[in-house]
Parts: C-alpha cells; sequence; structure tokens
C-alpha cells in the first residue's frame, strides 16, 4: 500500500509527510518527501511534491505543526516529484518567500528536455518503454498538476552566500528564520542541489543525495555526492543533528541508524568502483555500455544495492555514469558506441 500523504511526527513542531515510488507500469508517479516544520512564527516546508491528493497531505501537516503567520518555502532541486505544488506558497494566506535552486531554473522551465537528455544516453537499454523522445514527455506527464513557480519565488544565488559551521564541518549556503533554518549547497544529485538543516528538532534533510550508490541524473556529480554523505556522517557523529530523513526513503534515521546508512551508501560506492574496473577490464578497457549494464545489474542485485526507485531505466542511468567515473569516454555519437579511456600519450613521431 502507497504511503502517500502519511505523516511521521518527528516533533511536535515537525512532521515528515511520505510520498510514493514510482511505478512507470501503472502510470503513478514517484513523489518525493517533505517536510513541515513551525519555527517561531514561521511555517517551512521543504519541497512540495506532486498531485492534489500530496498538496491536501502538506495543508494537513501545515495545520498540525501550527500556529505560524509567515511561510518559507525551500526547494532542493528542480525534479518534477520535488516542485509540483510549489504554487501552494501563493495559497497559504501569509506573506511567504519561496526559493529554487538557479541552476535548476532551466530543467523546472522545461523538463522534457531535462529527461530527453538522460534518456538519449540510454537509447540502447533494453526495457525502455518507448524512444526517449516520446518516453521523455510521458515520463513528464505523469506529474500533474506542475506548478514550479509561485508569485514570490526566487533563486537562493540571488541571497549572498554564507559560510556555515555546523561541529566541525563547514558548509557554504544561507540561513534563514534567525538561523534556525539551513540551506547548504551540495550539488551531487542534480546540479543546484541542497540540503536542509533544521536548528529546533536537529533535522537534517538530505533530500535526494543519498538516493542511492551511483547518481543516475546526465548532470549528476559523483564526487559531491560522496563528499556531502561523508560530512553529513560527521554531524550525527558529533551530535550536530539528530535525524535524518530524505526525499526517497520512508524514514526517519537517528544518529546512530543515520551514521551507519551513510556508512553503507559509502561503502556500495567503492565496492561499485571496483567491479565497474573488474568489468572494463575483462573487456581490455573498450565496452559498450549495453554489455557493460548487463554485468553491472548482476553485481547491484548481487549487493543487495537498491535505491529510490529502482528500474531498468534508473539502472542503465547509473551505469553509464560509473563509466564516466572510470574515465572513460565514448567513441562516438551513436547509441551504444564502445566507451574507452582517452589516450594518455601522444602516438610516437613516424
Amino acid at each position: 500500500m502507497s504511503p502517500l500523504g502519511d505523516l511521521i511526527e518527528i516533533d511536535a513542531a515537525t512532521v515528515l509527510v511520505l510520498g510514493q515510488e514510482l511505478d512507470l507500469a501503472h502510470g503513478r508517479p514517484d513523489v518525493a518527501n517533505t517536510l513541515a516544520h513551525r519555527t517561531g512564527d514561521t511555517l517551512v516546508l521543504v519541497d512540495t511534491g506532486v498531485t492534489p491528493a500530496f498538496r491536501d497531505a502538506l495543508r494537513e501537516a501545515a495545520a498540525r505543526v501550527g500556529p505560524w503567520s509567515r511561510a518559507l518555502v525551500l526547494t532542493t532541486h528542480g525534479h518534477p516529484d520535488h516542485v509540483g505544488n510549489n504554487d501552494l506558497a501563493d495559497e497559504l494566506g501569509v506573506p511567504v518567500e519561496h526559493y529554487v535552486p538557479a541552476l535548476d531554473v532551466d530543467q523546472l522551465r522545461d523538463p522534457v528536455a531535462y529527461w530527453l537528455r538522460a534518456l538519449r544516453r540510454i537509447a540502447w537499454a533494453a526495457g525502455l518503454p518507448a524512444p526517449p523522445d516520446v518516453l521523455a514527455h510521458e515520463l513528464v506527464s505523469l506529474f500533474r498538476p506542475m506548478r514550479p513557480f509561485g508569485a514570490t519565488t526566487r533563486t537562493y544565488e540571488e541571497r549572498v552566500p554564507e559560510l556555515i559551521r555546523l561541529g566541525s564541518v563547514r558548509f557554504v549556503g544561507w540561513t534563514f528564520a534567525g538561523g534556525a533554518v539551513r540551506v547548504l549547497r551540495s550539488q551531487g544529485h542534480c546540479a543546484g542541489h541542497v540540503i536542509v538543516h533544521l536548528r529546533d528538532c536537529g533535522v537534517l534533510h538530505l533530500s535526494d543525495e543519498g538516493n542511492g550508490a551511483c547518481g543516475a541524473m546526465a548532470d549528476a556529480d559523483q564526487l559531491k555526492i560522496q563528499t556531502v554523505l561523508g560530512a553529513v556522517a560527521r554531524l550525527f557523529e558529533e551530535g550536530a543533528a539528530d535525524h535524518l530523513t530524505d526525499g526517497h526513503t520512508f524514514a526517519v534515521r537517528r544518529r546512530d541508524e543515520a551514521v551507519s546508512f551513510l556508512d553503507g551508501l559509502l561503502e556500495q560506492a567503492t565496492a561499485l568502483h571496483g567491479i565497474a574496473l573488474r568489468l572494463t577490464g575483462e573487456s581490455g578497457g573498450r565496452i559498450r555500455p549495453s554489455a557493460f549494464t548487463a554485468g553491472y545489474a548482476a553485481a547491484v542485485t548481487e549487493l543487495g544495492i537498491g535505491g529510490a526507485n529502482p528500474n531498468a531505466m534508473f539502472l542503465a542511468m547509473m551505469a553509464v555514469n560509473q563509466l564516466g567515473e572510470l574515465g572513460l569516454r565514448p567513441e562516438s555519437d551513436e547509441a551504444d558506441a564502445p566507451w574507452s579511456r582517452p589516450a594518455l600519450h601522444d602516438p610516437p613521431q613516424v
């Protein structure tokens, strides 16, 4: 049964609103978990999910953590499962601020183009339900209504960035509500991604930085994912954060459990890198993505690696990113063209 709209109370002023997994076969969109939190007289919503049913759940969560007379809506990144109800900011009936990452504005304006870029990289993949051009439109059409902007929407980057210290860890980002809300740049899962720390309840919302052992999207940055996972683990070890939440795990993790979860992701990432080296080494350092993905999928199954919305499409996207992590590059623009390492030395002069 879908947990869509279920509430997990973290404290009297903070609830996690649960989303749901993607089900392409049945035309069901994924919906990201969100947070509703009150600090002083300010309601804080971290992401807004998508679908009218989830919008109703957000209203219920906002009422539960009240009373409030101001609102702050924070978008962690531009993927459609996180932003469809952003215009709820215009309906709260109080002064409101809404922020989105500047690097994700293009995909907020044109999500089809964003997903088409991702899908064209795996046009060779078996099991895609439609060609990339068709699939991109079908995928985005699941997320309705899609209202990523409101009357007060601005980008975080319009504000002067701050050096933010949490325990022994330093981030660059922005603070709100007198420092009770910290938005920290992470930019691993996609180009504009941020994570959010709520001081009063000790929640660190990872959003989608912990979606899996390897980033899937075309604009993912594996080093940034690993760096932020390590930094967040240190926050929990030092007691600078108490509860870990994210965009797609239907749970709240406390300190030791959070550290174990984060360490597990990092261990999976290193294991997959090693397996990728073996697979490419066995092929002489030149391999087609389709062949690599088959071996990669077997390793993922053997290791018991899941991640958010596990399916063949996202697995193929992960595999392509893993090839890039090894330093391999496609030899041409053709679908399923072989990947190999660029030559490190000039050929000998004749």
